[in-house]
């Protein structure tokens, strides 16, 4: 998957800021102001991604592909190297799984419209 590819997928998703709190190497993207991926800007395209505790290291013992979250939080972070090997549709499955993780975790109010618009992206696409 190509690095455009992934800033616009990601930034098509409602309310979604491209950040860049850690310098300009890498693009950080949040929703309701939380992390949901980072993605260098440079060298080889990884993306580096929020993900269910207990999920974690099952993608990683089943895909090489799929690392221990690089500079991350192990046990809530992958790092994903899209470099063809894994289907373009499962990493955006891996997004968007990302994304509603960070969602659930916002305050009620905020979470309940994000899913609603989320929702809504999803019968669009």
């Amino acid at each position: 998957m190509e690095r455009e590819t992934l800033r616009a997928y990601m930034m098509s998703l409602p309310e979604t800021a491209e950040t860049l709190p850690f310098g300009p190497d890498v693009w950080v993207y949040k929703v309701a102001g939380k992390m949901f991926a980072l993605l260098p800007h440079t060298g080889p395209v990884r993306i580096s991604l929020k993900c269910d505790p207990d999920e974690a290291p099952l993608l990683r013992e089943r895909y090489p592909e799929i690392e221990p979250g690089y500079h991350l939080n192990k046990q809530h972070w992958n790092t994903v190297q899209c470099d063809g090997a894994l289907d373009e549709a499962f990493i955006e499955e891996m997004i968007i799984d990302s994304y509603v993780l960070v969602v659930k975790g916002v305050k009620k109010a905020d979470h309940e419209r994000l899913l609603r618009a989320l929702d809504r992206w999803r019968s669009d696409e």
